[in-house]
């Protein structure tokens, strides 16, 4: 029977803080701006720019300046380096860009609150004193309003997807709001937005394209006026063209033929670049993408315009309704690569985003995903790394279970707002931020020796299985026109030749995964870490030697059913060189209370937080006699140190019967 002990979060600190070893990258913006140098960012400086980051979504873009110095250092000290401020012009929240209180009627988008803008410039200080960095976008929630002077605004979902990339009111509204952005100062920092380094990334519009009919959304509402916009700028192009063969009016609306595929990729380009050259204009400096939606191949081509690529993507499979809620219960171990759009909307030398991906809460295996996603994107050398979200308000200080940050079952009519996103309380989440960090900022995981670049020839499909078994072994992109650094350029037809999909190891040799088995190591020099079932595999010998999990310098004899066992150096030496380091585990965390009737959730339970005991003997090979295990609980107290002994190069001991915690340091004495 598994036993769980107290894990409480707390809004304004971390139990243990690893902000010294990025103490040189502070300020945010010492560096100087970010640019892009082929597949990667590098600062002014020369300095490759990595990022792990989280989403600040809604009202929490707009916290109190108590709040703002207090998340900034608690980010910090999780070793976060990059937030992306989400939605805050959703109107769905308070404060947002337009209104800083709910109550009085607002009948424009185009006046920012000055209230607002306050904070925002005050988080922004907080967070650039801590050495994070800014991700934005410029449009995402805006609800237009009558007074915005858009025809039919009171029919039009928030987001007004589709249409906002081709009607000329609104995007001269998005100009306008890019000016009053771009364009604002800040006297906290004493800069205008635009000249402040402390801004990496900019995206022109979130999750927003032309080939999706949005039509079967419960609040979309398909408008004639701009249904018909759009005809007539198609029969524009096809005169222009010099197609006479196709009917602009007759055709479905979202035929997947030629030519109007190919209009609508050109149409997507048009936007993309004027919205971009307005950028430039006005003296932005950062690098610029279109969007972060990239769900067709059409959509992957047009994004060759952007200085960038960005996706979002996500290992759940839910049906988080208002009052019935059901997740699965799955772990990614259990299953061949499931992130195949993460190579798919990576092009040949260019740099790679990914500013949402998540493993929701109440997924029991939750826990794996930091640790792997941040282990791909290094092997695939994404530039950065951001999970949707870090929270929906500011809150936090009132919250005292996971998954449940609303009083409603809803937000803005959407289930899912109300907490299951949520990570900063969580455990199994951000809980093991700490070595996503060091591995994305510092490369403790190297990118793939190989760089297989697939053709993108299809664009109204969306042809991404064949990424799937080469994605955890090599480097993989699309490839559109420039194979700058690809070393294999394929047909997307191609199939990999795949001796055993069970087995799944990196041409480096740092991963590795067996699909059977159920487990995932990471193995580098400074960073080390099993995850999955690692108390029902048997031996697992990687070629390395006899104990149940052989890591090269580490070993594992894991009791837990399921567990994360991580391993990080926190200084520049590798594991058997380093006087100190941090070791957590972390598996099934929960609410107490919580109940579930298979996939399906009865309760949310309350605090406390708990997480399972992990029980593990781990052995490490080290050049130091001296060192201590010191188990840390949650409030940051050393709760006392584990017997250990140290023999013929290896220091043992046992975690989880005495003194059970998620992190334990190792220190010399």
């Amino acid at each position: 029977m598994s036993n769980y002990f107290p894990t409480p979060a707390y809004y304004d600190r971390m139990p243990i803080d690893i902000s010294f070893v990025f103490e040189k990258d502070c300020p945010a913006g010492n560096h100087g701006f970010l640019k892009v140098d082929g597949e990667n960012f590098r600062f002014e400086d020369g300095s490759l720019g990595k990022f792990w980051g989280v989403i600040f979504n809604g009202a929490a873009c707009f916290p109190t300046h108590e709040y703002a110095d207090k998340v900034a250092n608690r980010l910090a000290m999780a070793g976060v380096n990059m937030v992306r401020f989400h939605q805050m012009d959703g109107e769905w929240h308070r404060p947002n860009l337009y209104q800083m209180y709910a109550g009085p009627m607002i009948t424009t988008t185009r006046k920012l609150c000055e209230e607002s803008m306050e904070r925002l410039d005050y988080l922004i200080s907080a967070l650039k004193k801590r050495g994070i960095y800014i991700s934005v976008d410029m449009k995402t929630f805006r609800k237009y309003k009558a007074g915005d002077g858009v025809k039919f605004a009171d029919l039009m979902e928030d987001t007004a997807r589709g249409y906002s990339m081709y009607d000329p009111v609104m995007i001269d509204l998005q100009k306008e709001f890019c000016t009053q952005f771009w364009n604002h100062y800040n006297p906290y920092t004493e800069l205008c937005y635009k000249d402040d380094p402390v801004f990496a990334t900019c995206n022109i519009v979130n999750e927003n394209d032309l080939f999706m009919d949005y039509s079967g959304r419960i609040r979309y509402h398909r408008i004639p006026y701009y249904d018909d916009m759009f005809r007539d700028l198609f029969a524009q192009w096809l005169k222009e063209a010099g197609i006479t063969d196709y009917d602009p009016y007759n055709c479905p609306l979202y035929s997947k033929d030629e030519p109007m595929v190919t209009f609508r990729k050109v149409l997507t380009e048009r936007f993309y670049l004027t919205m971009r050259q307005h950028l430039l204009d006005l003296g932005v400096k950062i690098p610029i993408s279109g969007t972060n939606w990239l769900k067709s191949d059409a959509m992957v081509q047009a994004s060759a315009v952007n200085d960038f690529t960005d996706h979002h993507y996500y290992f759940y499979d839910w049906s988080w309704g208002e009052f019935e809620k059901t997740t699965f219960h799955r772990s990614i171990t259990s299953l061949p690569c499931q992130l195949i759009g993460m190579a798919r909307s990576k092009l040949a030398n260019k740099p790679s985003f990914m500013t949402e991906w998540d493993v929701p809460w109440p997924n029991s295996y939750r826990a794996e995903g930091a640790p792997y996603f941040a282990a791909l994107a290094c092997l695939q050398n994404i530039s950065g790394m951001v999970i949707h979200t870090y929270s929906y308000g500011t809150f936090t200080d009132r919250i005292d279970r996971i998954g449940k940050e609303s009083c409603s079952p809803t937000l803005g009519g959407v289930p899912y707002r109300e907490g299951i996103f949520s990570c900063w309380n969580d455990p199994a989440k951000f809980g093991l931020f700490y070595h996503s960090c060091l591995m994305m900022r510092r490369g403790d995981v190297s990118p793939a020796k190989k760089m297989v670049g697939l053709t993108v020839d299809h664009p109204a499909a969306r042809y991404f299985e064949k990424y799937r078994p080469m994605i955890e072994r090599h480097r993989v992109c699309s490839v559109v026109d420039d194979t700058t650094g690809v070393d294999e350029v394929h047909e997307d037809t191609w199939d990999y030749p795949e001796e055993n999909p069970n087995i799944i190891e990196s041409d480096t040799g740092e991963l590795y995964r067996d699909v059977k088995k159920r487990i995932g190591i990471i193995d580098s020099p400074r960073t080390k870490i099993a995850y999955g079932f690692l108390g029902k595999t048997g031996p697992v010998q990687m070629k390395r030697g006899d104990l149940n999990i052989n890591l090269n310098n580490m070993g594992i004899d894991c009791y837990t059913d399921f567990a994360v066992v991580a391993l990080s150096s926190l200084n520049d030496d590798p594991i058997e060189k380093s006087n100190h380091m941090l070791l957590s585990t972390i598996g099934r965390a929960r609410n107490t209370g919580a109940q579930f009737d298979g996939e399906k959730l009865i309760d949310f339970g309350h605090a406390p937080i708990v997480s399972e005991v992990i029980d593990a003997k781990i052995r490490i090979r080290t050049d130091h006699k001296d060192l201590r295990v010191w188990a840390v609980n949650n409030d940051g107290y050393y709760q006392g140190w584990l017997q250990s002994t140290w023999e013929d190069g290896w220091l043992s001991f046992h975690v989880g019967p005495q003194y059970p915690a998620n992190y334990y340091l190792i220190q010399g004495e």
